[in-house]
């Protein structure tokens, strides 16, 4: 059974968003081992000039870099990353398994994105959209589209 790491920045307070993230993750339990690791997120000031955004990023992307391991295949979510489709995706996620690759960890930043040192390690960049989506929606948009991606690859059922 092949495992799946999401590494996300920030925690999730709203309970809807953990009720989705658990629904999901229960899901995905009959396909893959999950992991979610969730690093801190740093207060970004309003206005803050660029200098400081990018310490941001640097300080919350180290966090990242050290919740992966060594062999681990990685798809960090980038607006500027490859577009699936559902079908698509699922054939992706596939191939990386006939490859021998067993842990695949998906990453997603924190408002002001991802360092270009986890973008550097990155195997992969993934877009889902061209719009901005916030870290707790994106995370229950990603499980829901892994779990399409393995329904999909067993011929089982799923909404189109």
């Amino acid at each position: 059974m092949s495992t799946i790491s999401i590494i996300c920045v920030g925690k999730i307070k709203e309970k809807y968003w953990n009720d989705a993230i658990s629904e999901y993750s229960k899901r995905l339990s009959r396909y893959c081992k999950l992991n979610i690791i969730e690093v801190a997120d740093e207060k970004t000031p309003d206005n803050a000039p660029s200098a400081i955004e990018e310490q941001i990023k640097k300080k919350e992307g180290d966090r990242i870099l050290q919740n992966i391991d060594q062999g681990t295949f990685v798809c960090a979510l980038a607006i500027n990353g490859k577009k699936y489709s559902s079908e698509s995706f699922s054939e992706y996620i596939s191939s990386l398994g006939v490859q021998g690759i067993s842990h695949i960890g998906f990453v997603i930043g924190g408002s002001l994105g991802l360092s270009s040192e986890v973008l550097a390690r990155a195997d992969a960049k993934i877009s889902f959209s061209d719009m901005t989506f916030p870290h707790q929606m994106m995370r229950v948009i990603l499980l829901e589209q892994i779990y399409r991606a393995y329904r999909i690859m067993r011929g089982e059922p799923y909404h189109k």
